[in-house]
């Protein structure tokens, strides 16, 4: 096949697109056109892959991008056999398509409103009804490809491809007091927590943060002590390569609509590497951690329980228990291979013109 895939949103390297769903379909020797953001010069070299250069979308600044991406989709779909859309607003664009489309679904659109500091307050209220109206019109003219299970009870039909990590042979033992998180780094996701954690817990412990920094965390961040570094966005390979050996993993998601029904997919990263997980009690990461034993579940914005659990976390044995336990809850039930064989069929069906 010859598949078309789009973002203006999201990181080129991000890892669900680039590195799980382009990477399988590449290693299954199909060609892959890669309509995405690039930084001048970043665009990857893979035998079958052609990249494309967009501009990207951020805050209120979305026009430009939604009609440079109308134009270069409707320039490569007429000779594709399937276009994937990774974005919302992409699915605007459907019009000037020229193949089958299939549009993955990522998150709670309506949901992550709240979690939007660049819309104003007086204005989320119809920002999410239009999200939910935008939903329902892409869920009627695409094919649908959901993340979460969860996201099965919006939408009419879709085949869930889950976002599971690629678990490695081989991982490091624990070699040093260090505290990982990776991800978007927000308010929402728990900065002001591991902030405040950090202060109460011996000073040895070291805290990185792997992913993009928001406006209002990077304020937070700023003139804090060297023993905590935000590292900025790092692509996936190399960030699971960086946070080897860590003591334990955060996953501290406030409770917001966005996050409720969603299944971190750092924790699943995480276990999988044999790093621990100090996880909030959303609903499906408490599930994940309490039946694998591969951490502690803490309540919500509670940096003394956070601090705990870390002290905790620097016991070797209780360690070494969570991370042999969580990694092989992982290996058994969330392996990528998995998905992404079940991924292949799907997106061979959609292109062979299944009923729609």
């Amino acid at each position: 096949m010859r598949v078309v895939v789009a973002t203006v949103v999201h990181h080129p390297f991000d890892a669900r697109i680039f590195h799980r769903q382009i990477g399988s379909l590449l290693n299954a020797g199909h060609e892959v056109v890669y309509l995405a953001p690039f930084e001048n010069g970043s665009e990857p070299v893979r035998r079958g892959l052609r990249c494309r250069r967009l501009p990207r979308s951020t805050g209120r600044s979305r026009l430009g991008p939604l009609q440079a991406a109308a134009r270069l989709l409707a320039e490569e779909t007429t000779s594709a056999d399937l276009a994937i859309i990774h974005d919302p607003e992409l699915t605007l664009l459907d019009r000037y398509l020229g193949c089958p489309a299939v549009w993955d679904v990522h998150e709670d659109l309506h949901a992550q409103v709240a979690d939007k500091d660049w819309i104003p307050g007086s204005l989320r209220g119809p920002a999410r009804l239009g999200a939910r109206l935008l939903e329902r019109r892409a869920g009627r003219r695409f094919d649908l490809m959901l993340a979460e299970a969860g996201y099965l009870s919006r939408f009419d039909g879709g085949t869930v491809i889950r976002n599971t990590p690629v678990v490695p042979e081989t991982v490091v033992e624990s070699v040093d007091p260090r505290i990982v998180y990776v991800g978007r780094v927000s308010l929402g996701r728990g900065l002001e927590t591991m902030l405040r954690a950090m202060d109460l817990v011996d000073p040895v412990h070291t805290l990185h943060l792997y992913g993009p920094v928001d406006p209002a965390a990077g304020q937070l961040l700023r003139g804090l002590s060297p023993s905590i570094v935000a590292h900025g966005f790092v692509d996936g390979p190399v960030a699971l390569r960086s946070i080897e050996g860590a003591t334990v993993g955060l996953s501290l998601l406030r409770d917001l609509p966005n996050y409720r029904h969603s299944l971190p997919t750092k924790v699943l990263e995480y276990l999988a590497h044999g790093i621990p997980v100090i996880t909030t009690p959303l609903p499906e990461a408490r599930r994940i951690v309490e039946d694998s034993g591969g951490g502690i579940v803490v309540p919500f914005d509670d940096p003394d329980a956070v601090a705990r659990a870390i002290i905790r976390m620097a016991s070797g044995s209780f360690r070494r228990e969570c991370a042999d336990n969580g990694r092989r809850a992982v290996r058994d039930r969330f392996d990528w291979s998995e998905d992404a064989s079940r991924m292949m069929v799907f997106l061979e069906q959609v292109a062979a013109g299944r009923d729609r």
